[in-house]
């Protein structure tokens, strides 16, 4: 569907976050001098991108796309993402922290998982780039650490957050300000539910990747999760897989992502199924959550997105 704003006979609730999250995207760009936008082709970016091209219609929004690759990401979010950005002709940069490990910059942890390796790469990727913000689509529903998180987040000189720190934002004021070295973390989307974004891919018409609705696939049960089976995350001992008809909800890496069984193959069915889920996102599918009850604030004190 075109970017291009209609505007509403009366201002509904997700109008009212559409409008403001535009605002925020406009006046963000228009203040800083080499913003950026974290996409990994996932719903929330997804959003955020859309919003980004109704706020700059019909110019193309007038800043780089960027993803930080682990390389563990599903082979149909890549896909996706890598399809979106041909179709729509936007300028997407990958930083990779598979290359890091290659060349010997960082080591792979025993346990796989490489949450914590993405935050050398992204701080690199934005000092190189000489980026002073970068703008990204969580949400503030989505765990306990996003929820202290301000919608414009001051990081400083090092990349990293405090916050303590954080700068007050009376009346939707959002302060844009930087001295030398720091940069900012944008959050257009910080007012949003996980309904809102389904309710407004439903509005708009996105397309989005497969995983999000229900599909077959080889699973395993392991540590309380349903993961998919793949090269990155093959059987272990004792382990026995199953077929099942599953939908992610979030969108980590493979290895550590679970699944939830489900029969939501459309967009509304997805909506219905969420309204009367008890559990959060995460709380469905994000093993590397669990390392503590402050995984999340402890990688983004260092500079996580």
């Amino acid at each position: 569907m075109s970017p291009q704003a209609r505007p509403p006979s009366r201002l509904s609730s997700l109008d009212a976050l559409e409008a403001e999250s535009i605002a925020i995207l406009r006046d963000g760009v228009s203040e800083r001098q080499r913003p950026v936008l974290l996409f990994s082709g996932g719903k929330d970016s997804l959003v955020l991108l859309h919003l980004a091209r109704k706020a700059f219609w019909p110019a193309p929004p007038p800043l780089p796309l960027l993803h930080v690759d682990t390389g563990h990401n599903f082979d149909e979010l890549i896909a996706f993402r890598d399809e979106t950005v041909s179709t729509l002709g936007l300028d997407l940069r990958v930083v990779s922290v598979q290359e890091w490990i290659d060349d010997g910059r960082l080591m792979a942890p025993p346990d796989g998982s490489r949450n914590q390796l993405q935050i050398p790469v992204l701080l690199h990727a934005i000092q190189s780039g000489a980026f002073d913000a970068a703008f990204g689509g969580a949400r503030r529903d989505e765990e306990r650490a996003r929820a202290k998180e301000r919608v414009v987040s001051l990081r400083d000189r090092f990349g990293q957050w405090d916050p303590r720190a954080q700068r007050p934002e009376p009346w939707t004021a959002w302060n844009t300000c930087l001295h030398k070295g720091e940069n900012l973390r944008v959050f257009p989307l910080s007012n949003w539910t996980e309904l809102d974004v389904w309710t407004y891919i439903a509005r708009e018409g996105l397309a989005l990747p497969s995983l999000y609705l229900a599909h077959q696939r080889q699973v395993v049960q392991r540590d309380g999760l349903l993961l998919a089976l793949h090269a990155l995350n093959p059987l272990q001992p004792g382990e026995r897989a199953e077929t099942a008809r599953v939908r992610f909800r979030t969108l980590g890496d493979l290895p550590s992502t679970g699944a939830m069984r489900s029969e939501a193959a459309t967009v509304s069915a997805v909506i219905a199924e969420n309204l009367i889920s008890a559990v959060s996102e995460r709380g469905v599918g994000r093993g590397d959550d669990r390392a503590s009850a402050f995984a999340m604030e402890d990688r983004k004190r260092e500079g996580y997105f």
